[in-house]
């Protein structure tokens, strides 16, 4: 069911197809809405005395700032790609929240420090229906935006925009608690004002290192999507001739500009026109389907060799038998008159790293008993982050 706040602001405007135009109009939705809710909680923590009110409104303000910033960005993300940046300007995106996430941690040390002397120098607070009914509006307000930019948000798949929905109902919930802390001091004479500023200040500061973390992942090179990385292997294992595939990489250059190379296995017999051709619509299929554009690599397995065929069998049984865990592909077999030459790659986890040359010496050993012959094995340890177990 379509969200009614969308349906609101986002009319004559689909969200998928006019992405930065969707993520601009919330962003100018949040600078109106949280500039207004800045000065009424100004006027409440100056009328009231409350340096957690007016630290409250203080991050109403760094709210207002975030979203000039997001706007920024969607703007500056929306340029075509140039010559010197042939991938686009889709990172932008990711820079805003980060500039975003250092506001906030400044902001809230600000308040922390503000908060502190209220603690050791505390005044009376003066609480009023006046603080009462401009904290509840806020609350509703907050929770209103929340609600919108997280629909927003994954309907366009945005993180910045998500980030922000993440925000707002933090910024619902601290305000009930200086509002919680407004009443207790009020009813019981208890002076927690400064304490509570200090909470929220902490609070503010947890959200910009949270929100710094979830920006600059993505620009140090995180993983793929799970979701995405499994909708691109159900499609390239459903294909007729493809025995498996390993090697899946992608990068992320911004929202609609990703990219991933695939190294895909097909018997070595198949006409290579009609592999290449194969592949060329899986390409354009993952393009098409899921905005990614995939550069797949043909692997040509040999298959009607059994003698090969047997010592894959048997690496691959003495791999499982260290740990299931690990697999290999790539197989290749060199025969020579005194020894005999296995290359393969194997996809090692990271709690394995330095088992490089135990698992080496450990199969060429065994191999060579086995067999009775010289087997050297030539192995190529790749990261288990970009490899999955071949198809079945």
């Amino acid at each position: 069911m379509k969200n009614p706040f969308i349906s609101l602001l986002m009319k004559k405007l689909d969200p998928e197809k006019d992405r930065a135009k969707a993520g601009k109009r919330s962003g100018i939705l949040g600078i109106v809405c949280n500039i207004l809710l800045f000065a009424g909680k100004l006027l409440a923590g100056l009328l009231a005395g409350s340096v957690s009110i007016m630290a409250d409104a203080m991050n109403n303000l760094t709210d207002a700032t975030s979203s000039v910033v997001t706007l920024l960005g969607f703007r500056l993300a929306e340029k075509p790609a140039d010559e010197d940046h042939p991938y686009g300007h889709a990172r932008f995106e990711y820079l805003s929240g980060l500039a975003v996430a250092a506001l906030i941690i400044l902001i809230g040390f600000e308040l922390g420090k503000s908060s502190f002397e209220k603690i050791l120098h505390p005044s009376p607070v003066t609480f009023t229906w006046l603080t009462v009914t401009i904290l509840a509006v806020s609350m509703v307000v907050k929770l209103a935006l929340w609600r919108f930019n997280q629909s927003l948000g994954e309907t366009i798949r945005s993180t910045a925009l998500t980030a922000t929905a993440q925000d707002s109902r933090n910024d619902a919930i601290a305000t009930g608690a200086v509002l919680l802390a407004g009443v207790i001091e009020k009813i019981a004479g208890v002076p927690i004002d400064g304490f509570m500023g200090m909470a929220v200040a902490i609070f503010i500061l947890y959200s910009g290192a949270m929100l710094a973390k979830d920006t600059i992942s993505p620009l140090l090179g995180e993983g793929a999507d799970p979701e995405l990385r499994e909708k691109i292997v159900d499609y390239i294992r459903k294909q007729p001739k493809v025995l498996g595939f390993h090697d899946l990489m992608v990068h992320d250059y911004g929202p609609g500009q990703r990219f991933a190379t695939l190294h895909v296995e097909m018997d070595n017999r198949e006409d290579p026109l009609t592999c290449h051709e194969l592949i060329d619509d899986m390409e354009r299929e993952c393009l098409k389907t899921h905005g990614i554009h995939l550069v797949i690599h043909y692997d040509p397995v040999v298959m009607d060799d059994p003698e090969l065929n047997r010592l894959r069998a048997c690496c691959e049984k003495l791999l499982q038998e260290k740990d299931t865990r690990l697999h290999l592909h790539d197989f290749r077999m060199v025969r020579g008159t005194g020894h005999t030459n296995l290359i393969f790659d194997v996809a090692l986890p990271d709690e394995l790293r330095g088992w490089e040359t135990d698992l080496t010496n450990y199969l060429q050993e065994t191999l060579t008993e086995q067999e009775g012959i010289a087997i050297y094995t030539v192995i190529t340890f790749d990261p288990e982050a970009f490899n999955l177990p071949a198809a079945e």
